[in-house]
């Protein structure tokens, strides 16, 4: 049979309970504000680093300048023959001028109806279109915008570019507005393919991330400053692999002014014919490195200029013409040589040509032609 407990006994048993309770007590206190979801304290981080706060003022003066483009185009529909417009595409680009003029690329806005610019305080507006060049791939629009004008990109120059120097993009890449990537000068020079057949030449390469939508976006350096228009990317999957291009400023600063101007940009000419294909051949068979003419338009430049091209003999031998080596200062080895020449030049111009002609070195003056 079970005897009672005493009070000794009973006094004993609380006590022990207590004890249990009071070691347990701050691992209850602990679960309990747990559950209440207390964070912890934060630890101070400290000033950004040097080149942390450069990258953020960059992008904090640079971000006003830069615009998203969003493009429709006219569609017919079947059943009740009205026409439509519908989405399709966007881009990038960034404020030129204090006049409302936007630059972006010209396959951003090749081919729409309409064109729509977002500024990044959230006000939109219907763009009109300047001019084109696609030769550089460059578009010029025009806003109306009238308080609180967004300030132009400060301009920058290209031809001082060294590979290995600090880029920063910005753009709209997947719809993804106004996003910061940062790379380097990955190369110089470059000539890109486009669809219509002619390459535009002269472009910067750079591994800063490009996607769709980084289309017509500025390009800068570390300063803030406008080097390049981001253009195009090369990549198996469509995404960035690294290997993005932009035109230099120095291309944009001579072709945006005339765009401006006239609403297209027209080439200088020289009025000669002559061959990619054949010209390497040509000069290995003769020995002299530059550009082989292979015929002069009657009343052009380098007709006035007196420059011969080849000829058939009555044997039906060919008899080599002049060959240019020199214009303007820039050395020729190729025809692609010529074309970037004529492309820094306007019509109009005077400029020097150096010819080889027969093993003799001779210098012409020629006032060069308005490309038709």
């Amino acid at each position: 049979m079970t005897r009672p407990l005493t009070r000794l006994a009973v006094a004993a048993l609380v006590g022990a309970v207590v004890v249990a309770a009071w070691s347990w007590m701050p691992l209850l206190h602990e679960g309990l504000f747990a559950a209440r979801g207390t964070p912890r304290a934060v630890t101070p981080r400290g000033a950004l680093a040097p080149d942390e706060q450069a990258t953020v003022s960059l992008f904090e003066q640079a971000r006003g300048s830069v615009v998203s483009i969003a493009t429709t185009a006219r569609v017919l529909d079947p059943f009740t023959r009205n026409a439509l417009a519908v989405p399709r595409g966007a881009g990038s680009g960034f404020v030129w001028d204090e006049r409302g003029h936007i630059v972006t690329n010209h396959h951003v806005v090749a081919g729409a109806a309409e064109a729509f610019v977002r500024l990044a305080d959230g006000r939109a507006y219907r763009a009109a279109l300047v001019g084109t060049s696609p030769a550089h791939d460059l578009a010029v629009l025009r806003i109306g915008v009238g308080a609180f004008r967004p300030a132009p990109l400060p301009i920058g120059t290209s031809a001082d570019l060294r590979v290995g120097q600090k880029v920063f993009a910005i753009g709209n890449p997947f719809g993804l507005d106004w996003t910061l990537t940062t790379g380097i000068v990955s190369a110089l020079g470059r000539d890109l393919a486009t669809e219509a057949g002619a390459p535009i030449r002269d472009l910067i390469q750079t591994d800063a991330a490009i996607n769709p939508g980084n289309s017509g976006g500025p390009l800068l350096d570390s300063a803030g400053r406008l080097i390049g228009v981001n253009t195009a990317i090369v990549s198996p999957s469509g995404a960035s692999a690294g290997i993005g291009f932009a035109v230099p400023v120095d291309t944009v600063n001579r072709v945006v002014p005339r765009l401006i101007a006239t609403g297209r940009y027209v080439r200088a000419a020289l009025g000669v014919r002559v061959s990619d294909e054949l010209n390497a051949r040509l000069a290995e068979r003769f020995g002299v490195t530059g550009v082989y003419v292979l015929g002069v338009e009657p009343g052009s430049a380098a007709a006035r200029a007196g420059i011969a091209p080849a000829a058939q003999t009555p044997e039906g031998a060919l008899q080599r013409g002049d060959v240019l080596v020199e214009l303007a200062g820039r050395r020729l080895a190729q025809v692609a040589d010529l074309l970037a020449a004529l492309d820094a030049l306007q019509p109009g111009e005077n400029v020097s040509l150096v010819i080889d002609r027969d093993g003799q070195r001779l210098e012409r003056s020629v006032t060069l032609d308005a490309a038709s």
